[in-house]
């Protein structure tokens, strides 16, 4: 048996928003396993994780480069929103933003490419920005999309200024169609996965591990019926479907005409561009998630100062 310590208790409620002896009993029941734990509370109805979990937790920006049939996004972290506002900042972020067009999704090649005309790495320059205004910064992450016939549309979101933000969303949407309507219907699906946050175009495409992760917890809160087990299984069916409609873009609701799902407006401006139209793919950066940015303590860093430590 795993001993729970406080800080492991407090670490769950920080993610979960559960009372704290909601959540040492959750650890004691999983023997101290931090995710089993937050299917745990999930399960008995106690967690408020799904709100928490796309919250910002790094600052700096999104950076946005791309031409209408190519697309790139990035993302480099700073640690103060003080920073992100710096136009040297800016200028760099967008400067990388356009070399990883060329570096195609691959974080390593974009590290070692060559920043604008210099001749500098993207590496090199980042080190050389931490050094001039004396804040850690990091190029965390890289994503490209490109298409032979159709278009590659994008978004920014909150934007400091123009391709620079703290959400954006490139999305390629491949036809033989009149690109007009596309480009149009392009940016309103980039807009509505910023908003709406997808974890797959379709359900073949989503993350298997997470969807049984998901009925796992599903089959649990249906237990708690006790129902029998065949009305259990028909509960938990429907509440995947419903699920899907939640994970899943072409069964989300369009943000832009709520009556009414992606799929069908993609067959409505199939229409209008005159040929079928498919979304091959899209990436969507929020600034900062997935990144845990621990807690300091005032006080002790106070006392660490006054006594030289």
């Amino acid at each position: 048996m795993a001993t729970i310590t406080a800080t492991m208790v407090k670490d769950l409620r920080d993610k979960t928003g559960a009372g704290m002896m909601d959540c040492k009993a959750a650890l004691s029941e999983t023997d101290g396993d931090m995710e089993a734990a937050v299917d745990w509370l999930r399960a008995k109805g106690l967690s408020k994780a799904a709100k928490k979990a796309g919250r910002v937790a790094a600052e700096g920006l999104i950076g946005l480069a791309g031409d209408g049939k190519e697309a790139a996004l990035v993302e480099v972290n700073s640690e103060t929103d003080f920073v992100a506002r710096n136009p040297t900042f800016q200028e760099m972020v967008s400067a990388i933003a356009g070399a990883a067009l060329n570096a195609k999704g691959d974080l390593g090649a974009l590290a070692a490419a060559s920043y604008g005309k210099t001749k500098a790495t993207v590496a090199d320059t980042v080190k050389e920005m931490i050094g001039s205004i004396g804040e850690n910064m990091t190029l965390r992450r890289t994503a490209h999309l490109a298409t032979g016939q159709g278009v590659v549309a994008s978004y920014v979101h909150n934007q400091a200024s123009p391709g620079l933000g703290k959400i954006g969303v490139i999305v390629a949407l491949e036809s033989t169609g009149d690109a007009e309507p596309l480009k149009t219907f392009g940016k309103q699906v980039a807009m509505h996965i910023a908003a709406a946050n997808p974890q797959a175009v379709d359900t073949d495409s989503l993350d298997q591990a997470f969807v049984e992760r998901e009925r796992a917890v599903l089959t649990e809160q249906a237990k708690e019926s006790g129902k029998p087990a065949e009305v259990i299984d028909k509960m938990v069916e429907g509440r995947l479907r419903k699920f899907y409609e939640e994970v899943v873009l072409l069964q989300q609701p369009f943000v832009h005409d709520p009556d009414t799902t992606v799929a069908k407006a993609l067959e409505a401006v199939a229409k209008d561009a005159g040929a079928p139209v498919k979304i091959t793919g899209f990436y969507r950066f929020a600034l900062g998630e997935g990144i845990d940015r621990g807690e300091s303590d005032f006080a002790a860093e106070v006392a660490a100062a006054a006594s030289g430590t």
